[in-house]
């Protein structure tokens, strides 16, 4: 294209020999800056290719990271909702003595045992100098508001995990046989469910039996227990809380996962 232009400016100059050689400059400058212009622009356009694949890159694996998130957080909100069922069903025992059975109160007792620990996978997209990368304003909002929303939802998870360990635990070993407990929520692979490995086959938990014990247990004896029900009602209504708390940091994760994938497509279009 410049030697065409070069061509063309050539023949104007010889038209007049006066202003041949004043022609002769100013089209080479002319030309000199429209091949820098181009260059310029060649150039840009690169930066900018490569600026929406590194871009591509780090949606898509925030993508993955979100929908590993959101699969755990409702682990974790599936999990509170079996303890609190089982604080119920107590409930229910120590309001109707005459429902009592004790393979099912071991069950239960056994499934207010254990507590929830959400652990996200958690970038660091400003310190890394990453969030620059995101043009998306919304996403980048999203984003800075997601490490500060995690803390409300582990902060109920150590408020209970304290509780147990401290309290309500001690409580149990006192006036109960936690090797029968527990030996029942092996076989009945209780925390199977509760895996790391979401949705694999945990069936070689139920297998580690301990046996029961042989000193003597009376459940009457705990569930008359003036203090069983208030510990009970302690694992409802912290693990309760702690689920609404989640099912909103739920909804911005979901929001976050709609955002990513709206702004993936609209960089591969």
């Amino acid at each position: 294209m410049i030697n065409f232009f070069r061509k063309k400016r050539k023949t104007l100059a010889n038209d007049n020999k006066a202003l041949k050689y004043a022609r002769y400059a100013i089209g080479e400058i002319v030309l000199v800056v429209i091949g820098i212009l181009i260059a310029l622009s060649i150039n840009n356009w690169n930066e900018h290719r490569k600026e929406r694949i590194q871009e591509s890159i780090l949606l898509q694996q925030l993508l993955v990271d979100f929908i590993s998130n959101l699969e755990q957080l409702d682990q974790k909100i599936g999990m509170r909702k079996d303890f609190m069922n089982s604080s119920k069903q107590l409930f229910k025992y120590i309001d109707h003595p005459d429902l009592r059975n004790k393979d099912s109160i071991d069950y239960h007792i056994a499934k207010t045992m254990p507590y929830a620990t959400f652990d996200p996978i958690i970038h660091d997209l400003a310190g890394s100098g990453e969030l620059s990368i995101i043009k998306n304003i919304e996403l980048k909002q999203a984003f800075t508001r997601w490490t500060s929303e995690i803390s409300d939802v582990i902060e109920d998870e150590v408020i209970w995990k304290n509780y147990r360990n401290d309290l309500y635990f001690p409580f149990i070993i006192k006036h109960y046989q936690l090797r029968t407990v527990r030996n029942n929520a092996y076989k009945s692979n209780i925390l199977g469910k509760y895996s790391l490995n979401i949705g694999e086959n945990t069936d070689s938990y139920s297998k580690d039996v301990i046996g029961v014990s042989k000193h003597k247990e009376d459940f009457n004896v705990l569930l008359n227990h003036p203090d069983f029900e208030d510990h009970l009602s302690r694992c409802y209504s912290v693990n309760s809380w702690g689920n609404i708390q989640s099912q909103i940091l739920r909804k911005r994760i979901v929001e976050i996962i709609e955002l990513i994938d709206s702004e993936i497509k609209n960089l591969e279009s």
